[in-house]
């Protein structure tokens, strides 16, 4: 059997040489390449591919939001492409990924993929363990890939409402409407800027410039109004008074 790969990196000569060493070899077939998040969404929904080789990082995002905007099914295995970062190849070694550092070598490329084609098993349990145990980003993201129908969008996180958990998904509130992402609320909370973004009960993060009103509420908590109109309770568990002084 043939598998099917595709090649996700923002630069050029590192999609080519994946491309050559995939043409070397029988067992692996390339379907086709992407540069950027929101083309990589579209391009793994339309292909499904077998195997995915994704860079980690890219501008403006990075691989593991492609990961979170990808709908269902998902792709058997996903080979992690990275030129340096030690904390995401501990956890890529906990959950049981792939990974090759750049500069990719030919030898380590062919050992890579004969551990693919004896391997090829769903990989959704996996990721929602590594998802949900993501490395600190080294910077605070600044926009975040959300799906629109079969493809993707990076939006600003100026225009994220809310962002709720539902047990190994979110639900990102955009303009009111939710756009749904695999992950975990604790994941997510650790790679947004906490003077922007506040978690304020067990399900919910919310961005303090979304607050319209701050309504006291029994017990000592706080009811909260968005600007969409939403309302979440802020519980005295997760509440900050340098936080609150924010809003």
């Amino acid at each position: 059997m043939t598998l099917r790969a595709v090649v996700i990196d923002d630069e050029a000569p590192a999609r080519a040489k994946l491309r050559r060493y995939l043409a070397d070899d029988a067992g692996i077939a390339w379907v086709g390449e992407a540069s950027d998040g929101p083309s990589a969404v579209a391009l793994i929904q339309r292909e499904r591919p077998d195997i995915v080789f994704l860079d980690i990082s890219m501008p403006g995002m990075d691989g593991f939001g492609v990961l979170q905007a990808l709908g269902d099914p998902l792709p058997a295995e996903i080979v992690f492409v990275t030129a340096h970062d030690d904390m995401a190849v501990k956890a890529f070694d906990v959950h049981a990924f792939d990974y090759l550092l750049k500069p990719v070598g030919p030898d380590r490329f062919a050992r890579t993929v004969r551990r693919l084609c004896q391997r090829i098993v769903p990989c959704a349990p996996r990721l929602e363990g590594l998802l949900g145990d993501l490395p600190a980003p080294a910077h605070y993201l600044e926009r975040l890939l959300l799906p629109t129908g079969d493809a993707a969008e990076l939006v600003p996180l100026e225009r994220v409402d809310r962002i709720e958990s539902d047990r190994n998904y979110l639900d990102v509130y955009v303009a009111g409407v939710p756009r749904r992402l695999r992950g975990t609320l604790d994941a997510m909370q650790a790679r947004l800027h906490p003077s922007v973004f506040a978690r304020v009960n067990r399900s919910t993060i919310v961005r303090l410039g979304a607050v319209t009103e701050v309504q006291p509420w029994p017990d000592g908590e706080k009811r909260l109004v968005l600007v969409d109109g939403g309302r979440v309770t802020w519980t005295r568990r997760y509440f900050d008074a340098d936080v609150a002084g924010k809003v």
